[in-house]
C-alpha cells in the first residue's frame, strides 16, 4: 500500500468523547468514557470481546445512538447527527462489498450517494484504487479477489471521498496471520501518510501495539487506560491492563513494608522487593505484584543461594522458541512463572531443577488486590 507523491493529503479531525454512556435495557456497555483522539492520529481501542469497543465506535459512526453524553468530530458536536451526514469513513471485518458490483462500482457506490460528478468520480476512483495497489483491479468482481485484496477495496471505498475521520472495525480479523501481520504494518503506513484520523477496534494487543500512537483499553464498558504503546506495556494503572497488554505474572501477596522500597510477601510466604514510589499503597494491604516474563532471571537454587530475595521453584516446563527460551517454574503458594531469557542468556536449565527468579526491583509493579479479584 505504498502511497505516490502525487496522493492527497487529507486533514484528519479530532474526536471527543464527553461521558459517553451507552444501555442496552438494564446492561450499560459503555460506562461514561471520556476520550479525545488527536488530528491525524491512530487509536485503537483495545479491548477482549464484550468489552464495549465495538458499540463505542458504531456511536462515533452513528449506527448506535448513545443513551448519555455527546461525541464530537473537530468543532461540530455529531451524536444527532444521521451517520450519512457525518463525513467518516467505515472499513468492516467482513468487508462488506457489494458481489453484484465491480471493484470499481464498490469504490464508486459512496461518491454517488453523495452525487459526486460522473468525471471526478472517475479521477477519485483511480486515486483510491492506486493507493491500495488495485489500480488494474477496477473491472474485477469481488469474488475474483483474495481476502487481502477485498479488505484493500474496502478500504479503498472508505478513503475514496477523503473523510477525516476513520473507524475500523477489526478489519483485518478475517485474514489469515501472515497477511494479517503483513497489512497491519501496510494499513498503518497508509493511515500515516493521508492524514486521516483513524481510530481503530480490536481485541489482539500485539495488532494494537504495533500499529497504534495510542491505545484505549476498554473491560466492561469501562475507560481502564489510555497511553502510548510502551506507557501501557511498562506502566500498567492495573492488574487487568498488566495481564492484557503483553504477557504478565500476577502473584498475590501482602505489603509488608512501604518505606521507600517496597517489600511484598507472597501468597507462598517469599519475599520481593519493587520500587513503587507514591503507589499510595499501606502496609498490611493485600496486593498483586506484576512482573514480565523477560524481565525475570534464573539463577540455580544451591546451598549458598541467597534466597531471602527471590521466588524460589521448580523447572516444570522448557520450550525453544528460536530467539528465546521459555520456562515455566512452579513457586510455592501453587503459582507457575512464566519466564523468558534470550537464547543468549540462557543458561541451560532443565525440568526439575531448582531454581531463584529474581528481578530488579524497578522491574516489578503493585495493583491494589481488590475483592472481585481474590
Amino acid at each position: 500500500m505504498s502511497v505516490s507523491e502525487a496522493s492527497p493529503r487529507i486533514t484528519g479531525a479530532s474526536v471527543r468523547l464527553l461521558d459517553l454512556v451507552k444501555d442496552y435495557g438494564t446492561v450499560r456497555a459503555v460506562d461514561h468514557v471520556s476520550l479525545e483522539v488527536q488530528p491525524g492520529e491512530f487509536l485503537a481501542l483495545l479491548g477482549p470481546s464484550g468489552s464495549g469497543k465495538t458499540t463505542i465506535l458504531m456511536m462515533i459512526a452513528g449506527f448506535e445512538r448513545p443513551t448519555a453524553g455527546q461525541i464530537h468530530m473537530g468543532d461540530r458536536r455529531i451524536d444527532h447527527v444521521p451517520p450519512h451526514r457525518r463525513g467518516i469513513g467505515m472499513v468492516f471485518q467482513r468487508y462488506a462489498l457489494f458481489p453484484h458490483m465491480t471493484v470499481a462500482g464498490n469504490v464508486a457506490f459512496p461518491l454517488e450517494m453523495r452525487s459526486v460528478p460522473r468525471d471526478e468520480r472517475q479521477r477519485l476512483i483511480e486515486q483510491a484504487l492506486r493507493l491500495v495497489r488495485l489500480e488494474t483491479y477496477g473491472s474485477r468482481q469481488p469474488g475474483q479477489l483474495s481476502g487481502g485484496q477485498q479488505q484493500r477495496v474496502a478500504l479503498a471505498r472508505a478513503l475514496v471521498y477523503q473523510p477525516p475521520v476513520l473507524l475500523m472495525d477489526e478489519p483485518l480479523g478475517a485474514l489469515d496471520r501472515k497477511l494479517r501481520e503483513e497489512l497491519q504494518l501496510e494499513l498503518r503506513d497508509l493511515q500515516r501518510k493521508v492524514g486521516a484520523t483513524a481510530v481503530y477496534v480490536t481485541h489482539d494487543q500485539s495488532e494494537a501495539l504495533t500499529m497504534s500512537d495510542r491505545i484505549a483499553v476498554i473491560h466492561e464498558g469501562v475507560l481502564r487506560q489510555v497511553g502510548t504503546p510502551r506507557e501501557l506495556y511498562e506502566r500498567p494503572a492495573s492488574a487487568f491492563v498488566a495481564g492484557f497488554i503483553g504477557e504478565t505474572n500476577l502473584i498475590d501477596g501482602a505489603l509488608i513494608e512501604s518505606d521507600g522500597m517496597c517489600v511484598v510477601r507472597t501468597a507462598g510466604d517469599q519475599l520481593v522487593r519493587v520500587a513503587a514510589p507514591g503507589h499510595g499503597l499501606r502496609p498490611g494491604q493485600e496486593v498483586r505484584l506484576g512482573v514480565r516474563p523477560e524481565r525475570l532471571r534464573l539463577v540455580p537454587a544451591t546451598p549458598s543461594t541467597d534466597l531471602t530475595w527471590g521466588l524460589a521453584g521448580t523447572v516444570s516446563q522448557v520450550v525453544y522458541v528460536g530467539e528465546a527460551v521459555r520456562y515455566q517454574v512452579d513457586i510455592a503458594g501453587g503459582r507457575a512463572l512464566q519466564v523468558k531469557v534470550a537464547v543468549a542468556d540462557d543458561a541451560g536449565n532443565r525440568v526439575g531443577d531448582a531454581v531463584v527468579a529474581t528481578f530488579e526491583p524497578s522491574d516489578g509493579r503493585l495493583f491494589v488486590r481488590s475483592s472481585a479479584e481474590a
